[in-house]
């Protein structure tokens, strides 16, 4: 006799990002669309080409950490740790009232400890390998994120990160809920992290020419699906969700935010930094999350689009929506938050995830900002242009797509 799978539930959330770390401020001002996009003040950027990203310039570690602490940990797991903290608090999750061994912990990362790697690269080359840092090793580690949460909460179950680009969060999240499905454990923390805007980082995206070049207007660079668009914007943080199983979430009382209904995982097999150009990984991947959740495209009520502001990324996802979503394409609202927060690469497919709980909540889908020339190539879709829309909304649709040819899709919904 097949046993009935576990169903999965969002009961917390927390994220760090250039809008603000507190849930309602974040809201508001995706809402409000404003943009977190400013200049870049934690280097000097005076003889970069590109001067400005999605910066966390507010963020204190100490409000969390000792200072010694946090000299132990990079900014990265810094992220992943308040953004935990944050979502544990937010689920008033009875930790002493739950087995700990049944708690577990995945949280991934594009690129894990790049600030502490360059710090102590410089110190090597400087001063020598004498002075390379003790903590360096356990400082860029991309699990360190995930045990530094187990050893903060003491919470024994399966805990490890994944690494898939910008589909690291997305595909976290996803294969957490594998695990409480699986019953490996009861509740999960899950999400990914990223900070990368760093000398080493940008230089490398600037080299790929992926970047928007756009340094006299920083908040009008980022416009998903705009004709006008000329690439991405770096950002940084971290979403984190707490996911439990079902009944349990509900036997305690929680304040569930939205059911995980499906999730779909693949891969282009095309080429390590351009998507498969008939979107057929694109396309096949949310096919995939739609027979997970056992759902039609006609029941979403709201995309997340993955649309970074890059002239070829948007135009495969635009069309790739078209194909799935047939007749209905037109009627769904879509927006890229991205337009707002910028590109937090391993970070965005979380965060992208908790805005879509949010969506649910109030009924109100987020814009897509800077949308002031549309785009033939993405024409005949609804991208929620420049304003937010208040809209009934049952389930959300979340894409993430990254290099490497990695794709995730989540399908989440209402209780």
């Amino acid at each position: 006799m097949m046993q009935e799978r576990r169903r999965v539930v969002i009961t917390g959330v927390g994220a760090v990002t250039s809008l603000g770390q507190e849930k309602k401020q974040l809201w508001s001002l995706l809402c409000q669309g404003k943009s977190g996009i400013k200049p870049i003040t934690g280097f000097d950027t005076s003889s970069f080409e590109i001067k400005f990203g999605g910066e966390v310039s507010d963020f204190d570690p100490t409000q969390l950490f000792e200072v010694k602490e946090a000299r132990r940990l990079d900014r990265f797991t810094q992220f992943a740790v308040v953004a935990a903290a944050d979502a544990i608090k937010d689920a008033e999750l009875p930790l002493d009232k739950i087995d700990q061994r049944r708690i577990g912990v995945l949280i991934g990362s594009g690129m894990g400890g790049m600030q502490e790697l360059e710090t102590q690269h410089s110190n090597l080359i400087s001063k020598g390998p004498s002075r390379v840092s003790p903590f360096m090793v356990p400082k860029i580690m991309v699990n360190a994120a995930p045990a530094q949460v187990a050893i903060r909460y003491g919470l024994k179950g399966p805990n490890f990160a994944l690494v898939a680009a910008c589909t690291t969060g997305g595909t976290s999240i996803g294969e957490a809920v594998r695990i409480i499905q699986r019953n490996d454990a009861d509740v999960m923390i899950a999400g990914s992290s990223e900070a990368v805007i760093t000398p080493l980082g940008v230089s490398g995206f600037c080299s790929m020419k992926a970047l928007s070049l756009r340094n006299d207007a920083p908040q009008k660079a980022s416009r998903p699906f705009d004709k006008d668009r000329d690439g991405f914007v770096i950002s940084e943080g971290a979403g984190i969700v707490v996911i439990e199983e079902y009944e349990n979430a509900k036997k305690r009382g929680a304040n569930i935010y939205a059911e995980i209904l499906g999730y779909g995982l693949n891969t282009d097999a095309y080429h390590i930094a351009s998507p498969d150009l008939n979107g057929e990984g694109a396309i096949q991947c949310m096919k995939n999350a739609f027979k997970d959740a056992m759902c039609n495209p006609e029941e979403i009520n709201y995309v997340n689009a993955h649309a970074t502001s890059t002239p070829l990324g948007d135009n495969l996802e635009a069309n790739a929506i078209k194909k799935v979503f047939g007749p209905y394409a037109p009627k769904i609202p879509i927006s890229s938050t991205k337009s707002m927060l910028g590109h937090q690469l391993g970070a965005s497919g979380s965060v992208e995830l908790i805005i879509c709980a949010f969506a649910i909540q109030e009924n109100v889908v987020p814009p897509t900002i800077n949308y002031e020339t549309p785009d033939p190539e993405c024409s005949g879709l609804d991208f929620v242009p420049n304003e937010a829309r208040q809209h009934k909304v049952e389930k959300a649709l979340c894409n993430s797509f990254g290099f490497g040819g990695h794709n995730a899709t989540i399908i989440i919904g209402k209780i």
